[in-house]
């Protein structure tokens, strides 16, 4: 059990960057100032964490028990700040593909870590409640894009860009099928891996749902 712990420990961290770094992002794209980027990078980070302890009546959120997430954001972000600042050669990658392409690799790592950890989550007490897991996994993964989305004044891309909740639910349902038969530390990595896949295979042939009009 010890190492199961650290081993999603290990994977929360690595979301925590991913998401802060797409997040940051976001707001250097938008030209906010140093506190806005650190806003809405943290929020991408852990949004979708804090989301998940409310619905599980967890109070106050781990994020304000541990706060080494917000930390660890907070670094990322200010490292990513540093780097575009002094480096006017990034600047000009923030209109370019490789930005979107970063951008995409970032939010498929991000939300593949975080939905697995999600579901995660509801493995103990509520393990029985097989909706309750799969929602616990999708909101925690998809939690902090939206409220990065709505902050940054953009339709959030849960609701329209390329099968991004899919790839969640894909990823949740893998994870919970594989528990089952695999180890815990293999189901996550087999299921992070398959979210990751789905989204960048998705923008790569620009796969989508059907829309009325």
């Amino acid at each position: 059990m010890p190492d199961s712990i650290d081993f999603v420990f290990i994977l929360e961290i690595i979301g925590t960057i991913a998401f802060a770094a797409s997040g940051a992002m976001v707001a250097i794209q938008k030209d906010l100032d140093l506190l806005g980027i650190i806003v809405l990078g943290v929020t991408t980070a852990v949004g979708g964490g804090m989301i998940r302890d409310v619905i599980l009546g967890i109070h106050p959120p781990v994020l304000f028990i541990k706060p080494v997430y917000v930390i660890v954001a907070i670094l990322s972000i200010i490292i990513l700040f540093l780097l575009v600042k002094f480096n006017h050669s990034t600047i000009s990658l923030l209109h370019s593909p490789f930005y979107e392409n970063a951008l995409n690799l970032l939010d498929a790592t991000g939300l593949g870590v975080f939905t697995v950890v999600g579901v995660n989550a509801a493995r103990g007490t509520y393990g029985e409640y097989m909706f309750l897991k799969l929602f616990l996994g999708v909101i925690t993964g998809v939690g902090g894009g939206i409220l990065r989305d709505i902050m940054a004044n953009e339709t959030p891309a849960v609701l329209k860009k390329h099968v991004y909740a899919c790839a969640s639910i894909a990823g949740a349902v893998s994870y919970v099928f594989l528990s089952s038969l695999l180890s815990v530390d293999a189901a996550m990595i087999i299921s992070i891996f398959l979210v990751v896949a789905i989204r960048l295979l998705a923008r790569h042939y620009m796969w989508n749902l059907p829309h009325a009009l």
